[in-house]
């Protein structure tokens, strides 16, 4: 195999090979299952691709996508924009930490009842309950890592006399970074979870309500396969958040360069000119 190639396919294998064992497992255990809970793979499966291809899952789909989304994405400017200035201004962030610390505790699911009595059962008591349980990990995140940039950063950004809002888009938001992406990634989690209950409880379309409607008519087929669906659809959504990092940290996931001359291979000895070489005793070695 070409090393280039090689290079490309080993880290998709490292994370792969689990998932692809465990659907190998799951396949041969449940080939012969006459379980009326459990029902072969392969019939979840083809379930799926025709519910996919014929019924109304795709539109199912393109609504929980869309709520997920949007929510997600209106969660990380709030919680981006609100973290990046309670970080900065430390008598604003010692005022609001037991506000933010409450609202973090308080599970937004509770929320759910009295979300969809006031705001009807439409797209938008969705997307706000994502991005009211998403902008909490985001905000905190983005604060703590503001908190975690050096002050002698801050010292020299004041000391050129660096505007604050310039200060604050090309210094504070590149150092804290890192962790922002962390809060979104566990904010994503959220996201998914919250899609999923706000559709069971009150929507007449989404995932939820077909998984809903599925169990209530003991069609198990169909609820294992929007159940899987729904789980392809986080880690999808998982990788691309993932690919997303990578490009934009770029300089914070590469090695340190000691580690790269480390693993580097050792350059061949250069053939010294016939001029340049050494001699003993008279004698050219």
């Amino acid at each position: 195999m070409n090393p280039t190639t090689w290079t490309f396919w080993q880290p998709l294998l490292r994370r792969l090979w689990l998932p692809a064992l465990v659907f190998a497992v799951l396949l041969v255990a449940t080939a012969g299952s006459t379980s009326f809970y459990f029902p072969p793979l392969t019939e979840v499966l083809g379930v799926l691709w025709t519910e996919l291809l014929h019924g109304g899952l795709v539109g199912d789909l393109w609504f929980s996508l869309r709520n997920i989304v949007l929510g997600l994405a209106l969660a990380t400017v709030v919680g981006v924009g609100a973290g990046l200035v309670i970080g900065e201004i430390r008598t604003l962030r010692l005022a609001t930490g037991p506000l933010l610390d409450f609202a973090r505790a308080t599970p937004t699911v509770g929320f759910v009842p009295v979300i969809i009595l006031t705001l009807g059962i439409g797209s938008g008591p969705k997307v706000f309950l994502i991005f009211l349980g998403s902008v909490w990990p985001i905000l905190l995140n983005t604060v703590s890592g503001v908190q975690a940039i050096g002050p002698a950063v801050h010292e020299t950004a004041r000391g050129y006399r660096i505007p604050w809002q310039l200060r604050l888009r090309r210094v504070t938001l590149p150092g804290a970074l890192p962790q922002i992406l962390a809060g979104i990634r566990v904010a994503l989690s959220i996201a998914v979870v919250l899609m999923v209950v706000s559709e069971i409880y009150g929507s007449p379309v989404g995932l939820g309500n077909f998984i809903l409607q599925s169990g209530s008519s003991f069609h198990v087929a169909e609820t294992w396969a929007g159940t899987i669906l729904i789980g392809v659809l986080g880690y999808l959504l998982s990788v691309l958040l993932l690919l997303v990092e990578h490009a934009l940290l770029g300089w914070y996931h590469q090695r340190a360069p000691r580690a790269r001359r480390a693993v580097r291979p050792p350059t061949p000895p250069a053939h010294k000119p016939a001029t340049e070489r050494a001699t003993s005793n008279g004698v050219v070695v």
